[in-house]
């Protein structure tokens, strides 16, 4: 058990304290065992030296004419007593010289072993800062480690050979998502326009118009679909520049422009928006918030209600959509987020491609934000999404009065 949180303490250090540790430990060790030889063989000296010392004595030490015998014994007693006591005097002191120098020397090994840790980790340092600083903009850093080709000359190089293909990969990608961009309207938009000229002949049959409009509708589904991939796409990306973004003004217009659908479907449309500003790309903030609304209408229910708050908590703007609508088991909402996912009354529904919820998810995560969802306890839907908040200047805003 002591092992085994020993282990586990060991893990969690860093690696810095690590070599510090490690370093301290071998001084400290080599210093003990230099202590303790050198105190071993100073007392074997000692004690060799003084015993050849005391067996030299004169025998013909001074005597009482009485008691000759007893006062020679006495007086060798005297000097080997003294000559013991020296001898424990200098190694006591030897000792604790010598312990005080090796703590001395202790407290110095550790400041050194962590200046000497410092600087062997600091190629490593090097190669992190890169890697913490580089995104999809910034894929042309490089680490360029000088030095001689040791194990991290070796790991700086091998990480620049990563960047290089992942440079090439996300080139790549760019070119394919411009390329499928072009290649996937243009043929959409020629079926179209054929089918809306085609409606539009005077002579045109019953069947030929309802077949039309079942085109152009499927035609439209289609161009939706593609639409919403190419956008999937771009808010994966990472963002480059970030702007101030008047979320409350966007929700406003977003529900402005939503209007007409939620008074098809019935549903009450309710605002709370305060003054809140957050940081980031305006159109696809907006196509974050129109993705929550319009999603929010499509599976709600007659009669319904959906609200849009919008608050700002000094470091992030929050967003909160809640609709009613059928109930929502908790296990599935996490899976709502994923491309093409519906909920298995949605299966087959003509009302969406399944994206938008994966829309919101990817847009919020190129702004660094937070995205949750949680079905309401009498069914439908509450998603809440956190953007890093900006300060822009407060002539820029428009009054709480108008909105």
């Amino acid at each position: 058990m002591i092992a085994r949180r020993a282990r586990g303490w060991w893990s969690g250090v860093g690696l810095r304290t690590r070599l510090t540790i490690l370093y301290s430990g071998l001084f400290f060790t080599a210093g003990t065992a230099l202590l303790w030889v050198t105190y071993l063989l100073t007392a074997r000296a000692l004690e060799r030296e003084l015993f050849f010392g005391t067996s030299t004595l004169p025998p013909d030490l001074p005597t009482s004419p009485h008691k000759p015998m007893v006062f020679a014994m006495k007086v060798q007693r005297d000097v080997l007593a003294q000559v013991e006591q020296g001898r424990q005097q200098v190694l006591g002191d030897l000792f604790q010289n010598s312990a005080i120098i090796m703590l001395v020397g202790g407290v110095l090994a550790i400041v050194l072993g962590h200046l000497v840790a410092d600087r062997a980790l600091r190629p490593l340092r090097q190669v992190t800062e890169t890697a913490e600083r580089l995104s999809e903009s910034t894929l042309h850093e490089r680490i360029a480690l000088a030095g001689p080709r040791d194990d991290v000359k070796r790991l700086a190089d091998t990480f620049d050979a990563m960047l290089d293909r992942l440079q090439r990969a996300f080139d790549a990608q760019r070119r394919f998502v411009l390329n499928a961009s072009h290649e996937l309207r243009t043929p959409l938009a020629i079926n179209r326009t054929l089918l809306e000229v085609a409606l539009e002949e005077p002579d045109a049959s019953d069947d030929l118009v309802r077949l039309g409009k079942a085109l152009l509708g499927t035609n439209a589904r289609h161009e939706r679909l593609i639409e919403g991939l190419l956008l999937l796409t771009r808010s994966e990306h990472e963002l480059v520049a970030r702007r101030p973004v008047a979320v409350d003004e966007v929700a406003l217009g977003v529900l402005e422009g939503l209007e007409a659908l939620a008074r098809r479907r019935r549903v009450a449309l309710e605002r709370r928006l305060s003054p809140a500003t957050a940081a980031g790309d305006p159109v696809l903030i907006e196509r974050c918030v129109f993705n929550l609304v319009e999603n929010g209408l499509k599976y709600n229910v007659k009669d319904g209600m959906l609200r849009v708050e919008v608050t700002d908590d000094s470091e992030n703007i929050v967003i909160k959509v809640a609709n009613t609508g059928p109930v929502i088991p908790a296990y599935e909402v996490e899976d709502l987020f994923e491309p093409f996912h519906r909920l298995r009354e949605r299966v087959g529904s003509a009302q969406g491609s399944g994206l938008g919820l994966s829309i919101v998810r990817a847009i919020v995560a190129a702004h660094d934000g937070q995205v949750e969802a949680a079905p309401r306890p009498d069914g439908g839907l509450l998603v809440t999404v956190s953007l890093p908040a900006a300060r822009p200047p407060v002539a820029a805003r428009l009054p709480a009065a108008t909105r």
